[in-house]
């Protein structure tokens, strides 16, 4: 394994954070080698092709000030196995435990992470808080991102977009990718949605937000399990290309 130092630079798509979840340590708030990646990945021109997301190191996220405005972000862990959630056990031990493993260990590669604000506006949560802690989204990100498509479209209604009245809060930060699609391209989001960025590819069946967010079953276990593992390893292909492409 390559040290921190050797990886600060260089993005590696086979490395994952997982080692820290094991010393109960959230890479998000600590790794530095993350923090970096993000810095590299993110800093760049945004959809208007005029302005870039410069990012400097702030506390333990990267922060941008510019005529745009001025942002703190921070890391998100985008990919949940809620293996070590007591309320799943039954159906985790259903799984050999190299499955649970991998699973975890591809849900800790850079591909598995995102930037969101970190910042409190009048005190109230976060979108990376709210997102944790609202029952109908259960910190599934396919169920945040179909929540973003709604804020882009106009639809605020918490009965109809439970995250609505957050992402609203941070209007001026999404306003800087212009629309939804400028939103998923520039966070290289485009394997999570389909039909023209009009509809969302959800790790489980969507039948909309009354139904309940999270696998009841071995079997929603595994298709979750299956899509969410396909979507990381399509998006550490798009960083790889990006990279490839844009910086030397």
């Amino acid at each position: 394994m390559l040290s921190e130092e050797a990886l600060m630079n260089k993005i590696d798509i086979t490395h994952d954070f997982y080692e820290y979840y094991e010393k109960n340590i959230d890479p998000d708030k600590y790794s530095k080698v993350l923090r970096n990646w993000h810095k590299i990945l993110w800093e760049k021109y945004l959809p208007d092709n005029k302005n870039i997301l410069n990012l400097v190191e702030k506390d333990y996220g990267l922060f941008h000030k510019s005529i745009l405005g001025e942002y703190y972000l921070t890391s998100d862990s985008i990919i949940h196995t809620y293996s070590r959630r007591k309320s799943f056990s039954d159906i985790i031990n259903k799984f050999p435990i190299e499955e649970i493993n991998n699973f975890r260990h591809i849900a800790s590669k850079i591909g598995g992470y995102i930037l969101f604000p970190g910042y409190k506006i009048n005190n109230a949560q976060t979108i990376n808080g709210a997102r944790g802690f609202n029952v109908k989204i259960a910190d599934r990100f396919d169920l945040t991102l179909e929540c973003i498509r709604l804020y882009y479209v106009g639809e605020y209604n918490k009965l109809i977009n439970p995250l609505g009245d957050v992402l609203n809060r941070y209007d001026n930060y999404f306003k800087l990718f212009l629309d939804f699609k400028g939103y998923c391209n520039f966070f290289l989001l485009q394997d999570l949605t389909q039909d023209n960025f009009t509809k969302i590819k959800y790790f489980l069946p969507f039948n909309g937000f009354n139904s309940k967010p999270l696998p009841s079953s071995v079997d929603e276990y595994d298709i979750y399990k299956n899509n969410c593992i396909d979507f990381v390893n399509s998006r550490n292909n798009r960083i790889i290309e990006f990279i490839r492409e844009n910086i030397k």
